[in-house]
């Protein structure tokens, strides 16, 4: 609903940081330290629509401390619970009956983990949380933003939260609450890969006009109790090859926490061709190879989710300012792809960008363009560690993982040695254009889960603790209800059924003789985008659920 139909409440800030995740807590903490060092007051809030800070958080994660070791010099002493350092860092090449590790002395120096730390990114942002409430923060979860705010002269004025209590049917509940408008003279946006408002405002201030397309992948993750003779604090196991084919991009991730613990993922780049690909079932396929299924033999399975990842990189970095604010983090796309890192860009540019909103408060600034913040960004580490792994994903997507990787491991030798390639490659197509028709591929088999190893999604989104009011309107939107069945069905074979990992899309017979009918469970939403990203047509909108709705992923 606008602004012109229901009054709000409002709240008044200088800052406003929307998503609780690396980057905006960054931001958040960032801002107070300079207020404090200036001896000035700052009123900065962060709204995060998640039931608790962390609970949308899914990484890996192996995360690099670097930019925690600026922003937080004395981490160690304040407890963040970065707990297992890397001791060993190994890379397999997967066939179906084998696997060939791959000598590290080959691997390019940039994707060495040594240094680095094993941990839960929800947890890391719990962490980081505290501590921007320490300082005066004000964090919100459970509040999900639903539009941005404007002035008449179109600048950025903030952001208003979803309205309460509205019915599927779309009238107003016993329990109706209007949404609050949160005003500021700088918004940060920080809502992750695909957010709802990134999309809307790189529409409106046409903040792609100058880079490529996005990129995205999709990550699946479990985390695994497991025998302790098994078990192996710090081992970094990453793999490449089967089962996806090499037409098709991904891997595989398994890292050693503490306490017999283990995060296994699987990534299946989203340029995929064939519509058959289901990532979920490539994952659960992956965990039955014959060098990662002892691992888990004997083990527990306790949670389980999913989320888009960026991974376009250098050349997909939008404009990061628009009249009222900036994007930061996954919002801007910071991912360093062949690393599997985005952790530390992310709190890099929270902290770029909240000097330059200091900056610009203190010289009396309000509603423009944070330029200080794009010139910091360009002068910065995060566009050296993006600029020299740039034509990995173009190279890999263009001739497959055996050669493309192969080329892309030799541009990142000679980047390391300062002689890299002397030309950006472009990504060319977004992820959603580069499905085939089902007609040109065979239907790929997938085995049925066993439920030691293997499991279905249902069950699966049952350890992701995902809930929504079930009387909401359903926030999966379709633009034209007509497509799936008409034009998705017959192209395709509808892929939601498939790139979804949550079961939320299926396409069925309607009991009344009608034919085939699609249906969206979105209470099994957890929150990934991927059909915002993967629908061949663009029809299916993800918008905020209710706030605090969605997965509530412990120690993920």
């Amino acid at each position: 609903m606008s602004e012109a139909t229901v009054e709000r409440e409002s709240m008044e800030y200088d800052v406003v940081i929307v998503g609780a995740g690396p980057a905006g807590l960054s931001a958040a903490i960032r801002l107070k330290q300079r207020a404090a060092e200036a001896g000035t007051e700052l009123n900065v809030a962060v709204l995060e629509k998640g039931s608790e800070v962390g609970a949308h958080i899914l990484s890996g994660a192996v995360i690099d401390p670097i930019a925690l070791n600026e922003l937080i010099p004395d981490w160690k002493e304040k407890g963040a619970p970065l707990n297992t350092a890397v001791t060993d860092d190994r890379f397999l090449f997967l066939g179906a009956a084998g696997s060939i590790r791959i000598p590290n002395f080959i691997i390019p120096p940039l994707m060495n983990n040594h240094g680095n730390y094993i941990v839960s990114l929800g947890n890391v942002c719990r962490w980081l949380s505290t501590q921007a409430e320490e300082l005066g923060v004000e964090v919100y979860p459970g509040f999900a933003v639903s539009e941005i705010v404007y002035n008449d002269d179109g600048s950025v004025k903030g952001v208003a939260t979803g309205d309460l209590g509205i019915g599927r049917d779309g009238q107003q509940k016993d329990t109706y609450t209007p949404g609050m408008e949160l005003h500021a003279k700088y918004t940060l946006i920080a809502e992750g890969a695909r957010g709802s408002l990134t999309k809307t405002l790189v529409s409106k201030f046409s903040l792609d006009a100058k880079s490529e397309p996005q990129k995205y992948g999709i990550g699946l993750k479990e985390l695994w109790e497991i025998d302790p003779a098994q078990h192996k604090p710090g081992l970094v196991v990453h793999t490449m090859g089967w089962p996806l084919a090499n037409s098709t991009g991904g891997g595989s991730f398994m890292y050693h926490l503490e306490d017999n613990m283990v995060a296994v993922g699987f990534v299946v780049h989203l340029n995929y061709k064939n519509p058959y690909v289901s990532p979920f079932d490539e994952f659960q396929r992956f965990k039955t190879h014959p060098s990662v299924r002892h691992y888990f033999e004997g083990g527990k399975r306790i949670s389980y989710g999913a989320r888009a990842i960026t991974e376009g990189g250098f050349q997909s970095v939008p404009k990061l300012t628009f009249p009222g604010g900036a994007l930061i983090g996954c919002s801007a796309g910071f991912v360093n792809l062949p690393r599997i890192k985005g952790s530390h860009n992310a709190m890099k540019s929270g902290m770029l960008a909240a000097d330059a909103v200091c900056d610009a408060i203190a010289a009396g600034r309000a509603y423009d363009e944070i330029t200080a913040y794009e010139e910091g960004y360009r002068g910065s580490s995060i566009f050296t560690d993006l600029k020299r792994v740039r034509n990995m994903k173009p190279l890999w997507s263009k001739f497959g993982t055996m050669l493309g990787f192969g080329l892309g491991g030799i541009d990142l030798w000679m980047n390391n040695l300062g002689i890299g390639l002397p030309v950006t490659m472009k990504h060319g197509k977004a992820d959603h254009e580069t499905l085939v028709k089902a007609s040109n591929v065979k239907p790929i088999d997938y085995p049925k889960p066993d439920g030691k190893i293997s499991f279905d999604k249902l069950s699966s989104v049952f350890l992701s603790n995902t809930n929504h009011e079930e009387d909401q309107p359903i926030h999966l939107r379709l633009s034209d209800e007509s497509v799936p069945i008409q034009y998705n069905l017959p192209s395709f074979d509808e892929p939601a059924q498939r790139y979804c990992p949550a079961g939320v899309y299926e396409v069925v017979e309607d009991e009344n003789g009608g034919g085939p009918k699609f249906v969206i469970n979105a209470q099994n939403c957890v929150h990934c985008k991927t059909c915002d990203i993967k629908d061949p047509t663009q029809n299916i909108n993800w918008t905020v659920p209710e706030g605090g709705g969605g997965p509530n992923y412990p120690n993920m």
